[in-house]
């Protein structure tokens, strides 16, 4: 099925963290986490799908070996589970067992998905257990959430962009925009054409 889907130009109200500021931070975390673990070989572990620009991104700029896994969540709302109760959907294929692990995350805003990550993490005893967050909407926190490697701290403003999507699109955008909600029209079915 095809959908209608809407440019971004029309409801771009601005660019909070342009392309430019964006890359010279995760160069700079890189940097901090390839000092941290010099001799160490960490797991790096994203959870899909947002955060993977930044994953992939970060582990240009670094300077020493390391490995890359991937988990994927399911959050459940009021109606369906518990708010804020979160599903495994993917698990890794690593073990982390004694492992240095550094969960990478694009956003974290109340904390409560990524401080069950972690838990889930915990019980498989890896040596070391850090976050690497881009964003870090910290007013909207509900649960304390160590974060050992921030890129940037955000107000309260929903935002796509470089892996976080508008309904599913707009992710490959280079940079972090605020939409303007008001001019937002969500995506559409297109009616079905004939074949020939």
């Amino acid at each position: 099925m095809s959908w209608a889907v809407q440019d971004y130009r029309e409801y771009l109200e601005e660019i909070l963290i342009p392309e430019e500021q964006l890359q010279q931070r995760i160069a700079e975390l890189a940097a901090e986490i390839s000092r941290d673990y010099e001799g160490k070989l960490p797991l790096l572990i994203c959870i899909l799908r947002g955060g993977v620009m930044f994953l992939t991104d970060l582990i240009r700029y670094l300077t020493i070996p390391h490995e890359i896994d991937f988990m994927a969540i399911e959050s459940y709302g009021k109606g369906r589970r518990e708010p804020g109760e979160v599903r495994l959907t993917m698990d890794l294929h690593t073990s982390i067992r004694g492992r240095h692990v550094i969960l990478v995350e694009d956003i974290i805003d109340t904390g409560n998905t990524v401080a069950q990550v972690l838990e889930m993490l915990r019980v498989r005893h890896p040596k070391s257990l850090k976050v690497c967050a881009l964003l870090d909407k910290a007013e909207r926190r509900e649960v304390p959430v160590p974060i050992h490697y921030r890129g940037f701290e955000i107000p309260n403003k929903f935002v796509f962009g470089y892996g976080l999507d508008m309904d599913g699109y707009w992710r490959n955008l280079p940079f972090i925009a605020v939409p303007d909600l008001n001019r937002y029209r969500p995506p559409k079915p297109l009616p079905q054409e004939d074949e020939d």
